[in-house]
């Protein structure tokens, strides 16, 4: 353990589980919250929080205040985006603002640095065949502009682990669980079901991973991830029909939902995107986010279950969680 956690993206949905796996084990915590952002005014009170922008080398300066061999690192800051046309933000969230923590890290003398990256980064393979970290990462060698972001960080991650700093990069699937304060895509599409406003969906699936197992992979990594080694953070495979039969059987619902086959999603998914964002409406159904649920990727997470005993729970379980905390939170308060 170290002396000392910062974690960046501390407000957001794996940041707030990253804080909690952290404040559980009893360490010291100081939390990067974007200004403005209403999230700082629910973080554990055991956090002390420091308001700062990743993208301003500058703001981080009290973030990194007395940081030295014994603090780590943690960064989840990030921007996720399935838009076809993601704006500047992407970029400069994701890559420049990697870039100023990695010096600021390097200036500091840390510990440790563990950077959440995403399987997004790791290029494809055929169907049928299990992806892993033993890959080579570059933004050339993956699609849409998130992915590329993503690859272009890690890179500079690895490359400032071979200069000498003690960094790893983990690579969660697609977070799902309870406790979300966004509404992410798949909360979206929970709360959406249960409200009955849900008219239809998409064939397919991804791989998901519950926010609390992540969280738990991260801590673990900090500890005992190697310096320049990657580890993939996965879940389980699951379709949106079998996500949705789930939350169907947990609250005992009646309704019923259409499955657009991936053909059709395909040509209806450039003119969701236009009305969403003529509407401004958060963007869920895109051409991007319709190839994602077309790749059927497997992912193996031997790696960190072998260095740091990561074991995820079965996505059944994420579900069932995260709609009774719906139910609980959210439901009919919208």
């Amino acid at each position: 353990m170290f002396g000392l956690y910062l974690v960046t993206g501390a407000a957001g949905f794996l940041g707030r589980a990253v804080l909690a796996e952290l404040i559980k084990d009893g360490s010291k915590v100081r939390a990067l919250v974007f200004p403005g952002d209403a999230g700082a005014q629910t973080l554990p009170a055991e956090t002390e929080a420091v308001y700062g922008d990743v993208c301003r080398e500058a703001e981080l300066e009290g973030f990194f205040t007395g940081a030295g061999a014994d603090t780590c690192v943690i960064h989840c800051a990030g921007v996720v985006s399935v838009a076809s046309d993601p704006g500047s933000r992407l970029y400069d969230v994701n890559v420049r603002g990697t870039k100023n923590v990695i010096r600021m890290c390097e200036k500091h003398g840390v510990g440790k640095l563990v950077y959440v990256s995403s399987v997004h980064a790791i290029p494809e393979k055929p169907k049928g065949c299990v992806i892993t970290e033993k890959a080579v990462i570059s933004p050339d060698a993956v699609k849409g502009d998130y992915a590329k972001s993503k690859a272009a960080a890690t890179v500079m991650v690895f490359e400032a682990a071979q200069r000498g700093l003690n960094a790893s990069v983990v690579f969660p699937s697609g977070i799902i669980g309870p406790g979300d304060p966004g509404c992410g895509s798949m909360t979206h599409l929970l709360l959406s079901f249960m409200k009955g406003s849900l008219p239809a969906a998409v064939k397919g699936g991804y791989d998901f991973v519950d926010v609390r197992d992540a969280a738990a992979g991260i801590t673990a990594c900090a500890d005992l991830g190697k310096r320049g080694k990657g580890y993939l953070l996965t879940g389980q495979y699951a379709t949106l029909r079998e996500i949705l039969d789930t939350a169907k059987t947990t609250l005992k619902l009646k309704k019923n939902v259409l499955f657009l086959p991936l053909c059709i999603a395909k040509l209806a998914a450039p003119f969701c995107e236009k009305q969403s964002l003529k509407n401004g409406r958060p963007l869920y159904f895109t051409p991007y986010s319709v190839s994602v649920l077309e790749t059927e990727n497997r992912f193996s997470h031997e790696a960190a279950s072998a260095a740091f005993g990561y074991s995820p729970r079965p996505v059944k379980v994420s579900i069932r969680d995260t709609v009774l905390w719906l139910k609980e939170h959210r439901f009919g308060k919208e």
